[in-house]
């Protein structure tokens, strides 16, 4: 007998596959990751009924949605739903508050296919209120450090190599900075916040209580950090990272140029070069009001001559120009201001190698 889950941690915690039988709208909004679309209905099929429903009441717009989805199309949907519960034994399927579109799917599965398949209680709404309270707990109950320092010193780095470490940017996939847009795309600042509530969860399972995230503005690119962790991050004690200027130049050079170039090349073929040309200009352009005009021409100047060379023979040595004169003129005055800023905040400050030690001993103290 198929039973209803309601151990949403069990169910992030050990990754179980789950079927969302949402419409392709609704999932496309939000939802977990790893999760598969397997809906009830499609969007224009879900739209009839709905205006059904509002103009003739719920079971006129239950026997349309049982016209809609019958017969081959009924049949199909329903393979696709039990070659899923085969392969995914251990799973369960949900629809948006666990109600009739979830329990149908579960009705026809056992009636039709003979497998017992658990529900989700509450549905997509459930789980989405679970994963929201697990990050405002850790907030509320978790120590927290913020990782600063000046551009190119590493911080993603270092947070990739800490197992308290909470990558925000790795999260909303985007660097964060006015030239951190990736070939790739965002999520759905839906789907961002679940995959950070998810990381919570499981670190806290593993015994830490306390976390390091980056320095970050309200916003990693079209993604809104929640509240109540923006919050907590203005007044959390800070650790401030230090490298070399050639250092940040080079490391600059491999996540802007070389690793970016290759990334829209991977994604868009002999057109992702010339789409990786335009991204870095635009970013550029981007801050040309706060560069100044003349500023800006000279830097766009180099930046075109070096994807010039860049393109014809692979080189990537004229990039170092542009790059050290945005952080000498731009980036690094800014920075110096926001140091002086914080400056009763800072715990410690270091290099890598410091600041991984110093961060790792804290962490020490604060596994449960």
């Amino acid at each position: 007998m198929a039973y209803d889950v309601t151990d949403f941690r069990e169910l992030f915690l050990n990754d179980r596959p789950m079927m969302d039988t949402r419409a392709p709208i609704e999932f496309h909004k939000g939802a977990f990751p790893g999760v598969v679309n397997l809906p009830l209905m499609t969007d224009h099929e879900r739209e009839r009924v709905g205006t059904c429903y509002k103009q003739q009441g719920q079971q006129a717009a239950v026997v349309l949605g049982h016209q809609l989805v019958s017969g081959q199309t009924k049949a199909e949907r329903l393979q696709a739903w039990a070659d899923f519960a085969r392969a995914n034994p251990d799973g369960c399927l949900y629809c948006f508050r666990g109600g009739m579109r979830s329990q149908i799917v579960q009705q026809w599965l056992k009636q039709d296919a003979g497998i017992d398949y658990p529900r989700v209680t509450g549905g997509y709404k459930a789980l989405r209120t679970f994963l929201i309270q697990t990050v405002d707990d850790a907030v509320a109950q978790c120590a927290m450090t913020v990782l600063g320092g000046m551009t190119g010193t590493g911080k993603t780095d270092v947070l990739v190599q800490l197992n308290n470490g909470l990558d925000l940017e790795g999260h909303a996939n985007h660097r964060g900075s006015s030239f951190g847009k990736r070939a790739t795309g965002q999520p759905s600042n839906i789907d961002f916040e679940n995959r950070l509530a998810i990381d919570v969860l499981k670190k806290r399972a593993k015994g830490h209580e306390g976390f390091v995230v980056e320095d970050e503005s309200r916003t990693v690119g079209s993604c809104a950090l929640p509240l109540a962790l923006y919050q907590r991050m203005q007044d959390a004690p800070m650790v401030w990272l230090e490298d070399s200027l050639q250092s940040r130049v080079e490391r600059i050079l491999r996540d802007y140029v070389v690793d970016l170039s290759a990334e829209f090349t991977v994604k868009n073929g002999e057109h992702g070069f010339t789409l990786f040309a335009q991204r870095l200009l635009e970013s550029l352009a981007n801050i040309q009001r706060r560069l100044g005009g003349e500023r800006h021409q000279r830097l766009q100047a180099v930046m075109e001559a070096a994807l010039q060379e860049q393109e014809s023979c692979g080189a990537v040595d004229l990039h170092r120009v542009w790059i050290e004169a945005l952080l000498r003129e731009y980036y690094d005055p800014m920075y110096a201001f926001q140091r002086e800023k914080q400056g009763s905040r800072i715990a410690f400050a270091g290099d890598q190698a410091a600041v991984l030690e110093y961060l790792r001993e804290q962490a020490g103290n604060t596994v449960s």
